[in-house]
């Protein structure tokens, strides 16, 4: 019997519902959010660099505080739970981030200009809630409840979830004109609610693990995993964080933009039958590559996702009609969500046993913080110029360029030269206790 199949039902049903959920609330915010502002707000390519830096920052700061006091107090469930709650509270009050009512209620100011700069303050506490119970409490309990056995196999779950969560978040947004603000209150109070109720069921579901709550000082747990001794301790460990910025930024580069670019760009109204297939082809190549990752290493596996990626990013750059999109869309999701699934595995692999909500903050500042301010800014730096539509109302918004997957290309080719240094060190460092 494997290590995986000795993990509990309740478990697996515990990492789906958690992972699943808490991605279509990111899948909103960083997918779709910038949707929201460009259409009711007509945001600018600097507005939107300027909300995702914001989040980012947020993002970090929040998974490093709240990670290590996860870590103190020794629950993950507490954090899991209630975090989620407010986390849906957090996305319901976007119900009232309407131009009506900005204007009844900041009559001597643009609502276009309040509506940007209350989106972005709102997106920053709905990033600590978020943060909370996803980048530091849940993160932190799937590195806890999981071992190097089972560990790819369970991270190539997690990491399958942001393409589910994309198909669920696509075909649901099929029913809405988001032309219309009254079709975005309606997605902010489903999605809202939705997660409110998934965090009062983990209050019965999510196991807590065993862990011991760490001694040492509060704020030497918040500072434990920048740290040069943690640092030379776990050579592998943050080697692959280093490697992950990398990824990561290239991932950003043109994330931001994507729904914009396939609707406003390529003009595919219909991108979501579209992309639709090869969503689901791409989440099924992820849970799967988890296995490969426990099978065949890092090297092999993580070689064969960034090379995908290259390949997605090269057809979407050269390509604009519907099939070559699709199969670009197709390689460039596999090998970001593979990506994630092996980069994800090493780094729990190589994280000090006990000290997981302490290094949530070191994964996130790899994961968000850093990609989350300098892959916008390589964006909106390569969208300079760019060319503008007259929307109805006299304003102007811009048209994203293909040029965001040559840069994404460039970024992700300086991976590489991480995977011979992770060699040279070791794949597998022991969790060190």
């Amino acid at each position: 019997m494997t290590e995986s199949k000795k993990k509990s039902p309740r478990f697996w049903w515990a990492l789906a519902i958690f992972s699943l959920m808490g991605q279509v609330a990111w899948v909103v915010e960083n997918m779709y959010f910038n949707v929201f502002i460009y259409k009711m707000f007509h945001a600018s390519a600097a507005d939107i660099s300027a909300m995702v830096a914001a989040s980012a920052v947020t993002a970090t700061l929040t998974t490093v505080l709240m990670g290590a006091l996860s870590d103190r107090v020794g629950k993950r469930k507490l954090f899991i739970s209630w975090g989620y709650i407010l986390w849906g509270v957090s996305i319901f009050s976007f119900v009232f981030l309407r131009e009506d009512v900005i204007a009844a209620v900041f009559p001597k100011v643009s609502a276009a200009a309040m509506g940007v700069t209350l989106a972005i303050t709102l997106d920053c506490v709905m990033t600590f809630f978020g943060s909370t119970a996803n980048d530091a409490a849940f993160n932190a309990w799937l590195t806890d409840s999981t071992n190097e056995g089972n560990r790819g196999a369970a991270e190539g779950v997690n990491a399958m979830m942001p393409l589910m969560a994309i198909l669920v978040v696509f075909g649901g947004f099929m029913f809405f004109d988001l032309e219309k603000p009254e079709s975005w209150t309606a997605i902010f109070a489903i999605i809202g609610a939705l997660v409110f109720v998934i965090g009062v069921l983990g209050l019965y579901l999510v196991e807590e693990p065993r862990i011991e709550p760490v001694k040492v000082g509060y704020l030497r747990s918040i500072f434990y995993g920048f740290s040069p001794s943690t640092v030379a301790a776990n050579p592998t460990l943050y080697v692959a964080l280093a490697a992950f910025i990398v990824f990561n930024i290239a991932i950003q580069i043109f994330m931001p933009y994507l729904i914009i670019y396939y609707e406003v760009s390529l003009g595919m109204t219909d991108y979501v039958l579209v992309m639709a297939p090869a969503i689901i082809i791409a989440s099924v190549v992820t849970a799967l590559w988890g296995k490969v990752y426990d099978k065949k290493g890092f090297a092999f596996s993580g070689l064969f996702a960034v090379g995908g990626l290259i390949a997605g990013f090269a057809v979407l750059y050269f390509t604009r009609s519907k099939l070559p999109v699709f199969l670009g869309s197709l390689l460039m999701m596999s090998g970001y969500l593979a990506g994630m699934a092996v980069f994800g595995a090493l780094i729990r692999d190589n994280t000090p046993a006990g000290k997981s909500g302490m290094l949530q903050g070191v994964r996130i500042f790899s994961q968000v913080l850093i990609p989350g301010v300098v892959g916008p800014m390589i964006g909106k730096w390569v969208l300079d110029g760019a060319k503008t539509i007259e929307n109805g109302d006299g304003t102007t918004s811009f048209i994203p360029t293909a040029d965001i997957f040559l840069a994404a290309l460039v970024a992700v080719v300086l991976t590489l030269p991480f995977f011979l240094l992770i060699g040279k060190i070791g794949q597998r460092g022991k969790r060190r206790e």
